[in-house]
């Protein structure tokens, strides 16, 4: 069980990571800062708390669920997963295009909300350790419709 603890966090936090290299200038960017941004934004430290709990409790969710799903599965929903958020960086900071950021979030939210609902029966109580996931993900795709609606 903890090998595949610290394997996801090993590929959760690479993926971060890379999804940060490909970030561009990003959050101090002039783009960024003279944007419209929503009333809710929160300050920018609650990002990386934000993101380092919801790989560490994603990491142990994946690590219970990796014994109890199919295979398969298993590996296309978290590969879209690592995709989906890996590639919403630069889309969104560095290439800049809110709208199509907004279709990535958008589809990583569903993502997060079929692994909540369909393993739920499965993994109970654990299923828990998902919910700063589906908490946090929902706040980013206010923060992206918002940008794009005002912007």
């Amino acid at each position: 069980m903890w090998i595949r603890v610290i394997i996801f966090l090993v590929i959760n936090f690479a993926g971060l990571a890379i999804g940060g290299f490909f970030t561009g200038d990003g959050v101090p960017s002039e783009w960024y800062q003279q944007m419209n941004k929503a009333p809710w934004t929160p300050p920018g430290w609650v990002f990386g708390v934000a993101w380092t709990t919801i790989m560490i409790t994603f990491s142990v969710y994946l690590a219970l669920l990796y014994k109890k799903e199919n295979r398969l599965v298993f590996i296309l929903l978290y590969a879209a997963q690592v995709i989906l958020n890996i590639s919403w960086n630069p889309v969104f900071f560095y290439f800049r295009n809110t709208i199509f950021g907004l279709v990535i979030i958008i589809a990583l939210t569903a993502l997060i909300y079929i692994y909540l609902i369909n393993y739920y029966k499965s993994l109970r109580w654990w299923s828990l350790l998902i919910i700063p996931y589906f908490v946090w993900i929902n706040i980013a795709t206010s923060l992206n419709a918002y940008v794009v609606l005002y912007n």
